[in-house]
């Protein structure tokens, strides 16, 4: 007699409002907890959110898992790991006392200095009052 196989209903733990997944399943998958970092749907992933992601990623999570978890795809996450990478390197590099930057900012503090002595000799001569007289001069 050959055996009569079981409806999807009726199997347990694949009724249609749960969650549990087969083991192995390729595609993103909805977490049975709740989890701060986890979106309502509409919203948008703040960088705030990314942090802690990436974080996560630091702390040794396997980014398949995390994948699953978020239902993020793994280039973005890649992406975003890239990036945190980047930024801590270019604040790791900056200096605090950099004798270039104070030099730079001694010239552009010196550039606006000259600027507006230039606005006012414009002005000076425009109105007549300058160090320039205004027409011919009278002998």
């Amino acid at each position: 007699m050959p055996r009569r196989r079981k409806s999807p209903k009726k199997q347990e733990g694949r009724g249609t409002g749960s969650t549990v997944q087969a083991e192995g399943a390729r595609r993103a998958t909805v977490a049975c907890t709740v989890d701060p970092v986890l979106l309502a749907p509409g919203q948008r992933w703040t960088a705030t959110r990314k942090r802690e992601v990436v974080l996560r990623m630091f702390r040794g999570e396997s980014l398949d898992g995390l994948s699953r978890e978020l239902g993020v795809e793994m280039y973005r996450l890649e992406g975003w790991r890239d990036r945190a990478l980047s930024g801590m390197d270019a604040g790791l590099k900056s200096r605090r006392d950099d004798p270039v930057q104070a030099e730079l900012d001694t010239a552009m503090k010196r550039i606006g200095e000259l600027a507006m002595e230039n606005e006012l000799l414009y002005e000076r001569c425009r109105k007549g009052t300058g160090p320039f007289p205004k027409g011919r001069l009278r002998r």
